[in-house]
């Protein structure tokens, strides 16, 4: 809802919430985020008294009982636009981009939600084949290779059509993975280079990305996969084309912690804790590892997230908790140096423990 608002506060909003349910957040949308029109739609005509019902003395409303793609192409027939369509059902939503996207205005947001967790987590890489058009490999980050495989199939879907795109948060609990995307009129300078993909070695925990304008060979990674064999070179897990750019706009999520302040009960305890976390992460660079995975390797326990931060930032690294995922490290450093701090502050809090 604080993403409509700051909508809001700069010109007119008209909002497309093309599977509405009961009407819950159209409402919202009307009452709190002051839209001036709400096109409310759901696809069960059975639901549609419900939805009048619920959303009835609401200024500048619409209802109807159309399918997603039905609703999308009359508005596409009738060009008619909106600085907000919010596209949260069930499943993979790739089939619908293009049409939503015909449907926001420029510099308006599309705010997409997927449900589908096993096609971009790399458990079922045959359907991230066929709804993504790409490839998706098991990754300690899961939750962010999902996201980052959504917002890739969206930004591939605005620029067929001319489009730029500017993500401006994204998120997940595990279950939904949701993306809030601006529609610019043109793609921005260098805005290909945030298409690329994303490489893991799942025998040491090395990580490389590179983007596809200056796709080139892979470096071998040679890893210790056993005390009987070591140094053997391990295949890539290699998942792609997605996004590897930015996630979270910073100004965008500032501005809206900054107006929850003056709409009382728009933003709960566990809302403020996440819009800070994403605040405090960009997204960039697009690679974690998980504090678990560091521990697997070291002779002792992990050190604490923030001193890991900390040690790598003080050596020139950029360093960062991740947003998206609990107890996870973003950072440019090489494995093998993250590895070697972690395991000097793991050894130095051991040893002042004794």
């Amino acid at each position: 809802m604080l993403l409509a608002a700051s909508l809001a506060a700069h010109g007119p909003l008209r909002v497309l919430d093309a599977m509405a349910g009961c009407g819950i957040r159209a409402l919202r949308y009307g009452l709190e985020a002051g839209a001036e029109a709400v096109w409310a739609n759901d696809a069960d005509p059975d639901r549609l008294p419900l939805l009048q019902r619920n959303l009835a003395g609401l200024s500048g409303l619409r209802c109807s009982a159309r399918t997603a793609q039905h609703l999308l192409a009359e508005c596409l027939q009738r060009q008619e636009r909106f600085e907000l369509v919010d596209l949260d059902g069930f499943g993979c939503p790739t089939a619908l981009l293009p049409l939503a996207l015909e449907a926001v205005a420029f510099d308006g947001v599309l705010y997409l939600a997927s449900t589908d967790g096993r096609s971009p987590t790399g458990h079922d890489r045959p359907a991230a084949i066929r709804l993504l058009g790409a490839a998706a490999r098991a990754h300690p980050a899961s939750w962010e290779l999902a996201l980052r495989l959504q917002l890739g199939t969206v930004a591939r879907a605005a620029w067929a059509m001319g489009r730029g795109v500017e993500p401006l948060f994204s998120f997940s609990e595990g279950r939904t993975f949701r993306t809030a995307v601006r529609l610019r009129r043109r793609a921005g300078r260098g805005e290909e280079q945030q298409l690329g993909l994303l490489a893991h070695c799942h025998g040491c925990g090395a990580q490389e990305v590179q983007p596809l304008l200056r796709l080139r060979q892979w470096q071998p990674c040679l890893c210790l996969a056993s005390q009987a064999q070591p140094r053997v070179a391990q295949p890539l897990a290699i998942s792609g084309p997605l996004w590897i750019g930015p996630l979270q706009d910073p100004a965008l999520l500032a501005a809206m912690a900054s107006l929850s302040e003056t709409l009382p009960g728009s933003l709960g305890a566990a809302g403020a804790r996440l819009l800070g976390q994403l605040a405090g992460d960009p997204g960039v660079p697009p690679v974690c590892w998980p504090t678990a995975e560091i521990a697997r390797r070291l002779s002792c326990g992990p050190p604490p997230l923030a001193a890991l931060v900390a040690a790598l930032q003080a050596e020139g690294w950029v360093a960062l908790a991740s947003g998206v995922m609990p107890a996870q490290l973003r950072s440019d450093a090489p494995w093998t140096v993250i590895l070697q701090i972690a395991q000097r502050l793991a050894t130095s809090a051991a040893g002042a423990a004794k």
